[in-house]
């Protein structure tokens, strides 16, 4: 596996292998669900490169970009273990250069609602690296986890908006054997609050159940999860927001769809967990990210 620090090396090194080339970006702290992301473009791919990159401008004020778990030695070893042919692991200012002036940004209520509303610069900060990212790498399929559902809707536009040649390919959420959806921030639950964490996908799936009855409309799966959450065992959870929106454009939904998702966030302690769950089969048609793409339908 190669590891390569600047944009010229990485570059270099991608150059001669052999296509099609998979890319699975990450900030680190890897955990099942990333190395899925390999899995996944490791069947699809003959060459897959990986990046390593904290990217600040994510990160709004008063958020954890100082004590965001950081281990690359650990991360290099199971990227290796996994199968990455060449991984970027530029510093902040290989990515950032002094004079830095460029922001792209996807307009609309994709990415303002939600989890853009909560973290008002954060799609801004996502979107701009992963184009900085696609345009380094030059992939042919880009690897996404469906946990983070709004910022797949997200790239996908910009992908669509900026004609990238570039396909999106989402990997459904890996959970633990207690149905936690993995995420890095899972290391700040306390004991008590990972015993209590589960209880937000219990929580959804409990909303999809509801959704699933004749003639249910979304408030149906909405106070049907939220019910839930508010009686939990152990540390109480704060709802930052719960909603049934349109898998593609996040609008919320008046009636249940073909691509309607339950989404939500919340808070439980000092740490903020999202997850979803499709309340139809179709939500996440490319959900198959094994597929190439000259055979899907």
């Amino acid at each position: 596996m190669i590891v390569a620090r600047t944009i010229e090396e990485t570059r270099a090194a991608l150059r001669s292998v052999p296509r099609p080339l998979g890319f699975v970006p990450t900030m680190g702290a890897l955990h099942a669900g990333h190395l899925a992301l390999v899995e996944a473009a490791t069947a699809r791919c003959a060459s897959v490169a990986a990046s390593l990159f904290v990217n600040p401008t994510q990160f709004g004020s008063g958020e954890d970009l100082d004590t965001y778990p950081r281990d690359d030695a650990r991360d290099l070893a199971l990227f290796d273990t996994a199968g990455v042919d060449v991984v970027f692991a530029p510093a902040e200012g290989e990515m950032y250069p002094d004079g830095f002036a460029t922001v792209i940004h996807v307009d609309g209520p994709l990415s303002e609602t939600l989890e853009g509303e909560a973290r008002a610069t954060h799609f801004d900060g996502v979107a701009t690296v992963v184009t900085k990212l696609l345009a380094i790498v030059g992939p042919d399929v880009l690897f996404l986890g469906e946990k983070d559902a709004q910022q797949l809707a997200v790239l996908r536009r910009l992908v669509r908006d900026l004609d990238l040649p570039v396909d999106v390919a989402g990997v459904p959420t890996v959970r633990e054997p207690d149905g936690l959806a993995m995420s890095s921030r899972n290391a700040y639950l306390t004991p008590r609050e990972r015993a209590a964490a589960p209880d937000l996908y219990r929580s959804l799936a409990l909303g999809a159940t509801a959704a699933a009855a004749p003639g249910a409309a979304p408030k149906d799966a909405i106070v049907a999860a939220a019910m839930s959450l508010a009686t939990p065992d152990g540390p109480g959870f704060t709802i930052e927001y719960l909603a049934v929106v349109d898998a593609d454009t996040f609008a919320t939904e008046r009636r249940l769809g073909p691509r309607s998702l339950l989404v939500a966030a919340v808070r439980l302690g000092t740490t903020r967990l999202i997850d979803n769950v499709s309340l139809s089969p179709s939500a996440y048609p490319a959900g198959d990210a094994t597929r190439r793409k000259e055979e899907r339908p």
